[in-house]
Protein backbone atom coordinates (compact mmCIF):
# COMPACT_ATOMS: atom_id res chain seq x y z
CA UNK A 1 0.00 0.00 0.00
CA UNK A 2 1.39 3.34 -0.72
CA UNK A 3 1.05 6.67 0.49
CA UNK A 4 2.58 10.14 -0.07
CA UNK A 5 4.58 8.70 -2.25
CA UNK A 6 6.50 5.46 -0.07
CA UNK A 7 5.15 2.20 0.33
CA UNK A 8 4.52 1.04 3.56
CA UNK A 9 3.95 -2.42 4.63
CA UNK A 10 0.40 -3.92 5.41
CA UNK A 11 2.16 -6.12 8.07
CA UNK A 12 2.58 -2.65 9.69
CA UNK A 13 -1.24 -3.56 11.90
CA UNK A 14 -0.16 -7.19 12.36
CA UNK A 15 2.36 -8.56 14.35
CA UNK A 16 5.75 -9.10 12.67
CA UNK A 17 7.13 -12.52 11.02
CA UNK A 18 8.79 -13.61 14.55
CA UNK A 19 5.84 -12.98 16.47
CA UNK A 20 7.09 -9.49 17.99
CA UNK A 21 5.96 -5.99 17.43
CA UNK A 22 9.84 -5.50 17.57
CA UNK A 23 10.37 -7.05 14.08
CA UNK A 24 7.35 -5.20 12.95
CA UNK A 25 8.29 -1.87 13.64
CA UNK A 26 11.67 -2.17 12.53
CA UNK A 27 10.46 -2.98 9.08
CA UNK A 28 8.15 -0.58 8.89
CA UNK A 29 10.20 2.30 10.25
CA UNK A 30 13.05 1.00 7.88
CA UNK A 31 11.61 1.95 4.92
CA UNK A 32 9.67 5.00 5.53
CA UNK A 33 11.60 7.06 8.89
CA UNK A 34 14.99 5.26 8.34
CA UNK A 35 16.49 2.92 10.46
CA UNK A 36 18.33 5.22 12.67
CA UNK A 37 14.90 7.14 14.34
CA UNK A 38 13.63 3.12 14.23
CA UNK A 39 15.67 2.04 16.42
CA UNK A 40 15.91 4.57 19.09
CA UNK A 41 12.10 3.97 19.05
CA UNK A 42 12.70 0.39 19.76
CA UNK A 43 15.24 1.29 22.40
CA UNK A 44 12.63 2.61 24.26
CA UNK A 45 10.13 -0.03 23.70
CA UNK A 46 12.24 -3.18 24.61
CA UNK A 47 13.09 -1.28 28.40
CA UNK A 48 11.65 -3.76 30.76
CA UNK A 49 11.09 -0.58 33.49
CA UNK A 50 7.81 0.71 31.00
CA UNK A 51 7.27 3.55 33.64
CA UNK A 52 10.09 5.38 33.19
CA UNK A 53 11.14 5.25 29.28
CA UNK A 54 14.65 6.69 28.57
CA UNK A 55 14.51 10.12 26.72
CA UNK A 56 15.63 9.38 23.21
CA UNK A 57 18.72 11.52 22.20
CA UNK A 58 17.82 14.35 20.04
CA UNK A 59 19.58 17.37 18.67
CA UNK A 60 18.78 20.62 20.49
CA UNK A 61 15.85 22.59 18.97
CA UNK A 62 14.83 26.35 19.08
CA UNK A 63 13.27 27.13 22.12
CA UNK A 64 9.50 27.09 21.92
CA UNK A 65 9.19 24.22 19.20
CA UNK A 66 8.54 20.39 20.06
CA UNK A 67 8.71 17.42 18.24
CA UNK A 68 5.73 15.66 17.44
CA UNK A 69 4.70 13.06 19.57
CA UNK A 70 2.35 11.04 17.33
CA UNK A 71 4.48 9.55 13.95
CA UNK A 72 3.06 11.17 10.38
CA UNK A 73 2.25 7.53 9.11
CA UNK A 74 0.15 4.31 10.06
CA UNK A 75 2.62 3.63 12.60
CA UNK A 76 0.93 5.56 14.96
CA UNK A 77 -1.38 2.31 14.78
CA UNK A 78 1.29 -0.17 15.40
CA UNK A 79 2.30 2.14 18.88
CA UNK A 80 -1.16 3.17 20.25
CA UNK A 81 -0.94 0.67 23.29
CA UNK A 82 2.95 2.56 23.72
CA UNK A 83 1.69 5.48 22.92
CA UNK A 84 1.00 7.36 26.43
CA UNK A 85 4.67 6.99 27.35
CA UNK A 86 6.12 8.40 23.69
CA UNK A 87 3.95 11.52 24.92
CA UNK A 88 5.56 11.34 27.96
CA UNK A 89 9.11 12.48 26.79
CA UNK A 90 6.97 15.76 25.57
CA UNK A 91 5.71 17.40 28.57
CA UNK A 92 2.68 20.26 27.32
CA UNK A 93 3.54 23.52 27.72
CA UNK A 94 1.58 26.09 30.03
CA UNK A 95 -1.14 28.09 27.77
CA UNK A 96 -1.64 31.39 28.05
CA UNK A 97 -4.00 32.62 31.12
CA UNK A 98 -2.79 29.71 32.99
CA UNK A 99 -1.14 29.82 36.31
CA UNK A 100 2.35 29.26 35.75
CA UNK A 101 4.20 26.64 38.30
CA UNK A 102 7.50 27.42 38.15
CA UNK A 103 8.75 30.64 39.14
CA UNK A 104 11.45 30.69 36.27
CA UNK A 105 8.76 30.96 33.94
CA UNK A 106 6.95 34.27 35.89
CA UNK A 107 9.86 36.82 34.90
CA UNK A 108 12.27 39.01 36.55
CA UNK A 109 12.35 41.79 37.64
CA UNK A 110 15.06 44.84 38.59
CA UNK A 111 15.15 47.45 41.01
CA UNK A 112 16.88 49.79 42.74
CA UNK A 113 17.06 50.66 46.50
CA UNK A 114 18.83 53.91 48.04
CA UNK A 115 18.44 55.99 51.30
CA UNK A 116 18.39 59.42 51.57
CA UNK A 117 19.47 60.33 55.21
CA UNK A 118 18.85 63.97 54.49
CA UNK A 119 15.11 63.92 54.04
CA UNK A 120 14.76 59.93 55.73
CA UNK A 121 13.60 58.91 52.56
CA UNK A 122 14.03 55.27 51.12
CA UNK A 123 13.87 55.45 47.26
CA UNK A 124 12.45 52.72 45.36
CA UNK A 125 13.20 52.25 42.08
CA UNK A 126 11.38 50.19 39.19
CA UNK A 127 13.75 50.41 36.47
CA UNK A 128 12.44 47.34 34.06
CA UNK A 129 10.91 42.86 33.72
CA UNK A 130 11.85 40.74 31.39
CA UNK A 131 10.39 37.64 30.47
CA UNK A 132 6.90 37.98 32.06
CA UNK A 133 4.45 35.27 31.93
CA UNK A 134 1.84 35.78 29.82
CA UNK A 135 -1.69 36.06 31.16
CA UNK A 136 -3.64 37.67 28.25
CA UNK A 137 -5.10 35.17 25.42
CA UNK A 138 -3.07 37.12 22.79
CA UNK A 139 0.16 35.53 24.14
CA UNK A 140 1.08 38.37 26.08
CA UNK A 141 0.28 40.85 28.85
CA UNK A 142 -0.34 44.44 30.15
CA UNK A 143 1.99 44.68 33.09
CA UNK A 144 2.40 47.23 36.06
CA UNK A 145 3.99 47.16 39.87
CA UNK A 146 1.99 47.69 43.02
CA UNK A 147 4.89 48.89 45.91
CA UNK A 148 4.49 48.97 49.54
CA UNK A 149 6.29 48.45 52.63
CA UNK A 150 5.21 45.73 54.53
CA UNK A 151 3.04 45.98 57.21
CA UNK A 152 1.81 48.91 56.04
CA UNK A 153 -0.12 48.05 52.60
CA UNK A 154 -2.51 51.27 52.72
CA UNK A 155 0.61 53.27 51.63
CA UNK A 156 1.48 51.98 48.06
CA UNK A 157 2.59 53.20 44.70
CA UNK A 158 1.75 52.04 41.47
CA UNK A 159 3.69 52.74 38.34
CA UNK A 160 2.17 53.25 34.94
CA UNK A 161 0.92 50.08 32.83
CA UNK A 162 2.93 49.33 30.11
CA UNK A 163 0.55 47.45 27.24
CA UNK A 164 0.86 44.13 25.22
CA UNK A 165 4.81 43.38 26.20
CA UNK A 166 6.22 40.87 28.23
CA UNK A 167 9.80 43.08 28.90
CA UNK A 168 8.87 46.72 30.14
CA UNK A 169 10.94 49.31 30.86
CA UNK A 170 9.23 50.99 33.73
CA UNK A 171 11.90 53.68 34.94
CA UNK A 172 10.36 54.65 37.81
CA UNK A 173 10.90 56.02 40.98
CA UNK A 174 9.21 55.82 44.60
CA UNK A 175 9.91 57.50 47.87
CA UNK A 176 8.60 55.99 51.74
CA UNK A 177 9.53 58.25 54.63
CA UNK A 178 10.71 56.01 56.96
CA UNK A 179 13.29 56.50 59.80
CA UNK A 180 16.14 54.56 59.33
CA UNK A 181 16.07 52.96 62.63
CA UNK A 182 12.51 51.39 61.66
CA UNK A 183 13.54 49.93 58.56
CA UNK A 184 15.20 46.82 59.51
CA UNK A 185 11.73 45.60 60.64
CA UNK A 186 10.15 46.30 57.20
CA UNK A 187 9.55 44.21 54.17
CA UNK A 188 9.62 46.10 50.37
CA UNK A 189 7.03 44.45 48.35
CA UNK A 190 7.09 44.40 44.49
CA UNK A 191 4.41 42.95 42.71
CA UNK A 192 3.83 42.51 38.90
CA UNK A 193 -0.04 42.71 37.85
CA UNK A 194 -1.41 41.71 34.38
CA UNK A 195 -4.16 45.22 34.07
CA UNK A 196 -7.60 44.47 33.09
CA UNK A 197 -9.82 46.94 32.15
CA UNK A 198 -13.23 45.02 32.97
CA UNK A 199 -12.29 42.06 35.50
CA UNK A 200 -9.92 41.62 38.85
CA UNK A 201 -6.11 42.54 37.40
CA UNK A 202 -4.23 39.34 37.78
CA UNK A 203 -1.20 39.06 39.87
CA UNK A 204 1.91 37.41 37.85
CA UNK A 205 4.27 37.25 40.64
CA UNK A 206 6.31 39.38 43.05
CA UNK A 207 9.35 39.76 44.61
CA UNK A 208 10.16 40.47 48.48
CA UNK A 209 13.49 42.16 49.66
CA UNK A 210 13.66 41.93 54.01
CA UNK A 211 15.55 45.43 54.51
CA UNK A 212 17.28 44.00 57.36
CA UNK A 213 19.38 42.14 54.46
CA UNK A 214 20.23 44.83 52.41
CA UNK A 215 23.31 47.56 53.12
CA UNK A 216 22.05 50.88 52.27
CA UNK A 217 25.63 52.16 53.04
CA UNK A 218 25.68 52.71 49.07
CA UNK A 219 22.78 52.68 46.37
CA UNK A 220 22.11 49.45 45.00
CA UNK A 221 20.93 47.86 41.83
CA UNK A 222 19.73 43.89 41.25
CA UNK A 223 17.83 41.43 38.93
CA UNK A 224 15.38 39.11 40.89
CA UNK A 225 13.48 36.20 40.13
CA UNK A 226 9.48 36.92 40.30
CA UNK A 227 7.88 34.55 42.74
CA UNK A 228 4.14 33.11 43.30
CA UNK A 229 2.16 36.04 44.82
CA UNK A 230 0.53 34.41 47.88
CA UNK A 231 -3.14 34.31 47.03
CA UNK A 232 -5.25 37.47 49.14
CA UNK A 233 -8.99 37.21 49.72
CA UNK A 234 -10.73 39.80 47.54
CA UNK A 235 -11.86 43.17 49.18
CA UNK A 236 -15.35 43.72 48.91
CA UNK A 237 -16.20 46.25 51.19
CA UNK A 238 -17.82 47.37 54.12
CA UNK A 239 -20.92 47.78 55.88
CA UNK A 240 -22.23 49.27 59.18
CA UNK A 241 -25.29 48.93 60.64
CA UNK A 242 -26.89 48.93 63.96
CA UNK A 243 -29.14 46.39 65.78
CA UNK A 244 -31.89 47.10 68.73
CA UNK A 245 -34.25 44.37 70.11
CA UNK A 246 -36.70 45.09 72.43
CA UNK A 247 -37.83 42.27 74.53
CA UNK A 248 -41.14 43.46 75.88
CA UNK A 249 -42.54 44.56 72.86
CA UNK A 250 -40.83 41.21 70.89
CA UNK A 251 -39.46 44.03 68.36
CA UNK A 252 -35.94 43.71 66.53
CA UNK A 253 -34.98 46.57 64.64
CA UNK A 254 -32.13 46.96 61.86
CA UNK A 255 -30.39 50.25 60.93
CA UNK A 256 -28.72 50.03 57.62
CA UNK A 257 -26.04 53.10 57.73
CA UNK A 258 -23.53 52.45 55.40
CA UNK A 259 -21.56 50.72 52.96
CA UNK A 260 -17.68 51.82 52.18
CA UNK A 261 -14.90 50.26 50.00
CA UNK A 262 -17.43 48.58 48.07
CA UNK A 263 -16.20 46.61 44.76
CA UNK A 264 -16.81 48.09 41.24
CA UNK A 265 -18.91 46.31 39.64
CA UNK A 266 -19.96 48.39 36.68
CA UNK A 267 -17.78 49.05 33.38
CA UNK A 268 -17.07 52.66 34.45
CA UNK A 269 -15.93 51.76 37.40
CA UNK A 270 -18.94 52.30 40.07
CA UNK A 271 -21.79 50.62 41.39
CA UNK A 272 -25.29 51.11 41.96
CA UNK A 273 -25.69 48.90 45.34
CA UNK A 274 -28.60 48.81 47.54
CA UNK A 275 -29.19 46.41 50.60
CA UNK A 276 -31.51 43.51 51.18
CA UNK A 277 -32.50 42.41 55.02
CA UNK A 278 -33.61 38.86 55.63
CA UNK A 279 -34.89 37.51 59.09
CA UNK A 280 -33.95 33.62 59.16
CA UNK A 281 -35.36 31.30 61.45
CA UNK A 282 -34.80 27.55 61.26
CA UNK A 283 -32.40 27.99 58.12
CA UNK A 284 -35.34 29.69 56.45
CA UNK A 285 -35.77 33.47 55.10
CA UNK A 286 -39.08 34.17 56.62
CA UNK A 287 -39.50 37.91 56.22
CA UNK A 288 -37.65 40.42 53.56
CA UNK A 289 -36.61 44.23 53.50
CA UNK A 290 -34.41 46.28 51.25
CA UNK A 291 -33.08 49.67 51.17
CA UNK A 292 -32.75 52.06 48.06
CA UNK A 293 -30.79 52.13 45.56
CA UNK A 294 -27.76 54.33 45.38
CA UNK A 295 -26.26 55.15 41.83
CA UNK A 296 -22.88 55.53 40.97
CA UNK A 297 -21.24 55.15 43.97
CA UNK A 298 -19.22 52.85 46.23
CA UNK A 299 -19.58 54.70 49.56
CA UNK A 300 -23.27 54.58 50.12
CA UNK A 301 -25.61 56.43 52.95
CA UNK A 302 -28.59 54.98 53.77
CA UNK A 303 -29.66 55.38 57.11
CA UNK A 304 -33.23 53.46 56.57
CA UNK A 305 -34.44 51.37 59.60
CA UNK A 306 -36.37 48.30 59.13
CA UNK A 307 -38.22 46.32 62.06
CA UNK A 308 -39.16 42.29 62.54
CA UNK A 309 -41.22 41.38 64.92
CA UNK A 310 -39.43 38.46 67.24
CA UNK A 311 -40.97 37.56 70.54
CA UNK A 312 -38.16 37.09 73.51
CA UNK A 313 -38.50 33.21 72.94
CA UNK A 314 -37.64 33.35 69.91
CA UNK A 315 -35.08 35.62 69.87
CA UNK A 316 -31.96 33.49 70.08
CA UNK A 317 -33.49 31.21 67.38
CA UNK A 318 -33.37 33.52 64.60
CA UNK A 319 -30.59 35.03 62.38
CA UNK A 320 -30.16 38.64 60.33
CA UNK A 321 -28.53 38.43 57.00
CA UNK A 322 -27.69 41.36 55.08
CA UNK A 323 -26.69 41.68 51.65
CA UNK A 324 -25.11 44.26 49.32
CA UNK A 325 -26.13 43.79 45.50
CA UNK A 326 -25.41 46.04 42.68
CA UNK A 327 -28.47 46.69 41.03
CA UNK A 328 -28.74 46.18 36.85
CA UNK A 329 -31.45 47.94 34.70
CA UNK A 330 -30.88 45.20 31.60
CA UNK A 331 -29.69 42.35 33.80
CA UNK A 332 -29.12 40.43 36.95
CA UNK A 333 -28.39 42.03 40.27
CA UNK A 334 -25.14 40.44 41.38
CA UNK A 335 -24.65 40.45 44.78
CA UNK A 336 -21.44 41.96 46.15
CA UNK A 337 -21.10 40.75 49.56
CA UNK A 338 -22.65 39.38 52.57
CA UNK A 339 -22.57 39.42 56.00
CA UNK A 340 -24.74 37.46 58.85
CA UNK A 341 -25.04 38.27 62.56
CA UNK A 342 -26.75 35.96 65.57
CA UNK A 343 -26.23 33.31 67.93
CA UNK A 344 -25.01 31.13 65.43
CA UNK A 345 -23.15 33.34 63.10
CA UNK A 346 -20.17 32.92 64.77
CA UNK A 347 -17.15 35.98 65.07
CA UNK A 348 -17.86 39.70 64.77
CA UNK A 349 -21.68 38.80 63.91
CA UNK A 350 -21.90 36.92 67.45
CA UNK A 351 -20.13 39.76 69.01
CA UNK A 352 -22.60 42.02 67.58
CA UNK A 353 -25.65 40.03 68.53
CA UNK A 354 -24.74 39.29 72.09
CA UNK A 355 -23.58 43.26 72.67
CA UNK A 356 -27.10 44.13 71.10
CA UNK A 357 -28.73 41.34 74.07
CA UNK A 358 -26.83 42.63 76.33
CA UNK A 359 -28.40 46.34 75.96
CA UNK A 360 -31.93 45.75 75.72
CA UNK A 361 -33.46 49.38 74.14
CA UNK A 362 -30.33 50.27 73.08
CA UNK A 363 -28.99 50.48 69.15
CA UNK A 364 -25.80 48.70 68.90
CA UNK A 365 -23.72 49.53 65.47
CA UNK A 366 -21.03 47.96 64.12
CA UNK A 367 -18.48 48.16 60.70
CA UNK A 368 -18.46 44.29 59.42
CA UNK A 369 -16.31 43.28 56.24
CA UNK A 370 -18.88 41.53 53.64
CA UNK A 371 -17.61 38.10 52.66
CA UNK A 372 -18.32 36.20 49.20
CA UNK A 373 -22.25 35.38 49.29
CA UNK A 374 -21.31 31.71 48.90
CA UNK A 375 -19.05 31.59 52.07
CA UNK A 376 -21.40 32.51 54.30
CA UNK A 377 -23.23 29.57 56.25
CA UNK A 378 -24.96 30.02 59.12
CA UNK A 379 -25.11 26.99 61.80
CA UNK A 380 -28.96 25.70 63.07
CA UNK A 381 -29.86 27.70 65.58
CA UNK A 382 -30.07 26.24 69.20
Amino acid sequence: MTRGGSLVSTRLFAQGSHGSWSSLLCMGLKGRLGWEWGTRVLECLCRKDSRTPPPCSRSPQPRGLHRPTRLPTPVASATAQVQPEVEELEPAPSGPGQQVADKHELGRLQYSLDYDFQSGQLLVGILQAMGLAALDLGGSSDPYVRVYLLPDKRRRYETKVHRQTLNPHFGETFAFKVPYVELGGRVLVMAVYDFDRFSRNDAIGEVRVPMSSVDLGRPVQAWRELQAAPREEEKLGDICFSLRYVPTAGKLTVIVLEAKNLKKMDVGGLSDPYVKVHLLQGGKKVRKKKTTIKKNTLNPYYNEAFSFEVPCDQVQKVQVELTVLDYDKLGKNEAIGRVAVGAAAGGAGLRHWADMLANPRRPIAQWHSLRPPDRVRLLPAP
